[in-house]
């Protein structure tokens, strides 16, 4: 099997959100999948496959944490669009049948991706007793994702707040499917972005994912509404960084960047 290691929503090598990418020619029992994942160890280790000609979708696509199956994985998607892209193995538009239905990666003239995905249903809920200490701030709001992201959404009080966050892992488990997005706006729109979030999940076994797709799905209407507009930039403030253009159309939600390979191998086992 062929693997790359493709670094995603970046335009430079050591950024971004790094995944595993294999082309197969078909999958294999998930108990192989599982253990590729957890030998790549990355946030995620993509899997997809060519499908028939004719059919709603170009190519099957998984995606694996180290510890589980997920149901949506944005910077994933993006690197195996980069992949096939840059490989030749697809040439414009592709379609993959997922687990959250077809999704659909563009590319653009600037080297850039556009994932067109769906959008999270936000639904307010009270502040869950004890996610403030556990998070290491106190939340102005909170909103459960839906779904396909799992996540619980919360607000705190400005940038500073974001990037000094050192939370109790453990203890944010308890509070979502999958783990805790903190956001808030900007300090300063200037320097090129609207929002900044970091994105903790512990119960699919990532302490810190460095850029996420998938809650840019639900950041982007969060921010919409706050912010007045339907196009947005995020900063995911992780230690590796990355940046997200996102465009709010209803109920679906295009997430854009770039993405480089670094790793090309073989995998041998």
């Amino acid at each position: 099997m062929r693997i790359r290691i493709v670094d995603a929503f970046t335009d430079r090598a050591f950024a971004g959100n790094p995944a595993g990418v294999l082309l197969l020619d078909s999958f294999p029992d998930d108990d192989r999948l599982q253990k590729i994942a957890l030998e790549v160890n990355h946030a995620e280790t993509a899997f997809a496959h060519r499908l028939p000609e004719g059919g709603a979708a170009d190519w099957a696509l998984r995606w694996f944490t180290p510890a589980t199956e997920v149901a949506m994985c944005g910077h994933a998607t993006l690197a195996t669009a980069h992949v096939l892209r840059t490989t030749g193995a697809h040439e414009g538009t592709v379609r993959f049948a997922t687990r959250s239905g077809v999704l659909v990666a563009t590319p653009r003239e600037d080297g850039s991706i556009t994932l067109d995905f769906p959008t999270a249903p936000l639904t307010a809920v009270e502040v869950p007793a004890g996610v403030g200490d556990a998070l290491g701030a106190e939340p102005r709001s909170t909103f459960d994702t839906g779904p396909n992201v799992g996540d619980l959404l919360v607000e705190l009080a400005d940038e500073k707040t974001v990037h000094a966050l050192s939370p109790d892992l453990r203890a944010l488990g308890t509070y979502s499917e999958r783990g805790i997005i903190a956001t808030a706006r900007a300090a300063d729109p200037a320097q090129g972005y609207d929002f900044v979030s970091r994105c903790f999940f512990p119960n699919v076994g990532i302490d810190e994912d460095p850029v996420t797709g998938s809650a840019h799905t639900a950041l982007a209407p969060f921010w919409s509404e706050r912010l007045g507009s339907t196009v947005l930039t995020g900063l995911q403030a992780s230690q590796r960084s990355g940046r997200v253009r996102t465009e709010l159309r209803g109920d679906r939600t295009l997430l854009s960047g770039h993405a480089v390979t670094v790793i090309d191998g073989e995998l041998l086992a």
